[in-house]
Formats: structure tokens, sequence, C-alpha cells
């Protein structure tokens, strides 16, 4: 059918606002909820309820282990629900975001029978953030399959990516600031509006086509994702460059601190730099994609990446401008990183005639990736700075040298490598490059 025919391309020309925000609106209150789950929820448990440190770490990376587990099963789920019909996907959803929003509550302000710091708290922290992250999972691989759906080429899949991730990124935004000026119940009765409105917009957004197939809930079944060399290529490229952006974002921290040694008063302003030129950049992304494609489009913001973190190698005491500029244009190569990969995602599916089919499965497998790297990020810089010698607070100037190059060049190795591989396995196969077909 006609290009101008495909759902995708009402993202483009007059109006097209309209259609990102409803689609895309969803992915803030999802990113939102990610922050306090992941940053605010520790802190708040040993500080008010004093949960010992290493059972409550031993809870959360359980609980995080059955999620990413369960992702690849949520996803062939989420195509079974779409075969059906666009509303039974809603109506799970809409179902989940109930559960999620009394799932933050819940985490947050525990019953008074469970606040004893001991057993009864952490088996009530494990088993609701085990349902919340389920949830979740449920809403963001069905959102994520959604605009996949959607079809287009490779601009249209672009923008419907972009308007996702860009929303997402105001989303992180919101979620550092209100904890810490307007309390726990003012950010958890925000995430729930905002949760609801995500998912009002979502309903009234776009709808995918129907599936191609006369019977479409038999149509979801299929060899798994990983059977398919294409996609398993695409995933390395998106492992590998994934473990690089979690690697500096893991460590930060500890280099603003003890490299830069800057004061912590500081440290929201370049948190809020790198996430809102992410965020700012994903226009200017858009623009390339259409210029130079997909894969070169990413190729390009690696290239940037590596040589801002080079750069950022050469810092010391008191550089606390410079680094603020190390901020802003690492943001902008994260808007590469946010922007390109789930489009070409999308039009990979697309090559290998699963539109309309199995998008949940294949993102389903996508995320528990995205949750790999940060595993892989903790595993591999903490345990090599602690083997070289670092400890957080350090002066010595070898220690400091160490926590640099991990921070800074462990990084530029990945994120070559990943480069390297997306030449070799993206860019050089024209199953990958070419415009999707419509």
């Amino acid at each position: 059918m006609n290009t101008s025919q495909d759902p995708a391309a009402r993202f483009i020309g007059p109006g097209a606002w309209r259609h990102g925000v409803a689609y895309g609106l969803l992915g803030l209150p999802l990113a939102f909820v990610a922050l306090p789950l992941y940053v605010v929820l520790p802190n708040h448990y040993a500080r008010e309820f004093g949960a010992p440190l290493a059972a409550l770490g031993a809870v959360l990376l359980a609980a995080r282990l059955v999620d990413a587990v369960l992702d690849p099963i949520i996803g062939r789920w989420c195509d079974r629900l779409a075969a059906r019909s666009p509303g039974a996907v809603l109506g799970v959803s809409g179902l989940s975001a109930v559960l999620l929003a009394l799932g933050l509550w819940a985490l947050f302000f525990p019953p008074a029978a469970v606040r004893d710091g001991g057993t009864l708290l952490l088996g009530w922290a494990g088993l609701v953030m085990a349902l919340s992250y389920t949830v979740f999972s449920v809403m963001s691989v069905a959102h994520q399959a959604w605009g996949a759906r959607l079809g287009g080429t490779e601009a249209q899949r672009s923008r419907v990516v972009a308007w996702r991730e860009a929303l997402g990124l105001c989303g992180v935004l919101i979620a550092a600031v209100l904890p810490g000026t307007l309390g726990l119940g003012a950010m958890v009765g925000s995430f729930a509006v905002l949760l609801a409105l995500g998912w009002w917009a979502w309903s009234r957004s776009i709808r995918p086509p129907a599936s191609p197939d006369a019977d479409a809930p038999r149509a979801v079944a299929g060899p798994s994702p990983l059977r398919q060399g294409a996609f398993v290529r695409l995933l390395a490229v998106f492992v590998i460059n994934g473990t690089a952006s979690a690697v500096p974002a893991t460590l930060v921290l500890f280099f603003v601190q003890d490299r830069l040694q800057a004061p912590g008063s500081i440290e929201p302003a370049f948190l809020g730099t790198y996430f809102l030129c992410a965020a700012l950049s994903m226009p200017l992304w858009v623009r390339i994609v259409a210029r130079f494609g997909l894969a070169r489009s990413w190729l390009l913001g690696m290239g940037l990446s590596v040589a801002v973190f080079v750069w950022a190698a050469t810092l010391g005491t008191g550089d606390i401008a410079p680094f603020i500029v190390v901020c802003a244009l690492s943001g902008m190569a994260l808007g590469a990183d946010l922007t390109v990969p789930g489009a070409l995602l999308a039009g990979l599916i697309g090559d290998l005639g699963e539109r309309g089919r199995r998008e949940g499965a294949y993102f389903g497998w996508w995320n528990f990736a995205a949750k790999l790297n940060l595993a892989l990020a903790a595993g591999l810089a903490l345990p090599v700075l602690a083997w070289l010698g670092y400890e957080p607070g350090s002066r010595d100037p070898q220690a400091l040298m160490t926590l640099t190059a991990a921070y800074c060049l462990l990084p530029c190795v990945l994120k070559l490598l990943a480069g390297a591989a997306l030449y070799g396995l993206v860019i050089r196969r024209p199953a990958l490059r070419a415009p999707q077909p419509v």
C-alpha cells in the first residue's frame, strides 16, 4: 500500500504533534515511575524503616530478575491480546495502570503492621515490587509494540519512537524533582494522575491496522525471536551499546564527587542538563535520520559519545563548567540511543514479515536486554573499580585515575565495539538498512 496510507505517516505534517502526544504521553508516567522504584525506594526503606541494606539489596535484585525473566513471556501474551483487538490491549493496560498506581502507594506507604524493618517489611516489599514490576512491563511492552505496529518509513518510525522517549525523559525530570520538593505523597499522587492521563490519551491515539491474517489469534505463534539471525545481530549491538551507556550512568556520582570534587548542590544540574539535552536533541536526530537513515544516524551518535568521553577524561578537580558541557553533549548522544534502536527494531519486524503479528515477542526480549544492560554495567564497572583499588571518597591519584578510566574510557571502548558491530552486522546488510516495505 502507499506510504501515505500508513498510520505512522500521520506523525509527519500539520497537526502531527497531536498524534505524537496522544501516543507518546504514556511514556511520561512509565519513565516517571522508574526513578522512584530504582533510586528513591531503597533509601526510603533504609532511613525510615531501618531495613538492612544487604537484605534490602537482595530483595530488590530478586524482584528485578523476576521482572526481566517475565518480559519475553509478557511479550507473547501482549501479541495474543493485540490479535484479538486493540481494545483488549487497552483494557488489560488500563487494569495494569490501576494496579501499578496502587502498588507504588503500597510500596512507599506500607501498612503499620509490617513497618518493623525486618522480615515482614522485606516480604511485603518483595511481593508488591514483583507485582508492580510485572504490570509495569505489561504496559511498557504493549505500548512499544503498539507503536511498532503503526509501521511507516524510517523517518516516520523514528518520529513515533521520539515522541514516546522524549515524553519519557520529561517524566524522569519530573520524578527527579517531586520527591525532594513536594514529598512522597505528592509524588505518588502525581504519578497516578499522569498515568490516568497517559492511558486516556493512548486510548484515543492512532490505532494499528488489523492483522493481515484471517485467523489472527493463531498468527502470533512462531519461532522465538532469538532464532532470527537478523534480530540477534541487532540485539547484540543494542546490548553492547546499552552497557556502554549504563557504565557512566552507574559511576557518574562517584566521578562528580571524587574526581571533580563538586559540591553536592550542583549534582542536580548535571543530571538535569543530561536528560534535558537528550529530550531537546530528539527533533534534531529525527532530521538526521531523514537524511542519513537510522543505522548511520545511530553510528553518528556513538561517535559523538566517544568524543565527549575522551574529553571528559581530561577533566579534574573543579572543572564544573566543562562537565556541564560534557553532560549536555552526552545527553545529545543519548537522544540518538533513545530515538534510533526502537525504530530499527520496528523496521526489522516488518522486514521479517512479522508486523501485526509478533511485535510483543520481539519487544519482550528487547526489554529483557535493556534490563540486562543495567545489570552488566554494575556487574562490570563496580567490581573492576574495587579490584583496582578505588574506594568512594578516595583522593589517591592512582585511585582517581582508575575511576576516570572506568567512567570515561571503558564506555569509549564499548561504544567503539558497538559501532563496529553496527557497521558490520547492520549497515553492511541490506535487509536491515533498506526502507520499510509498505
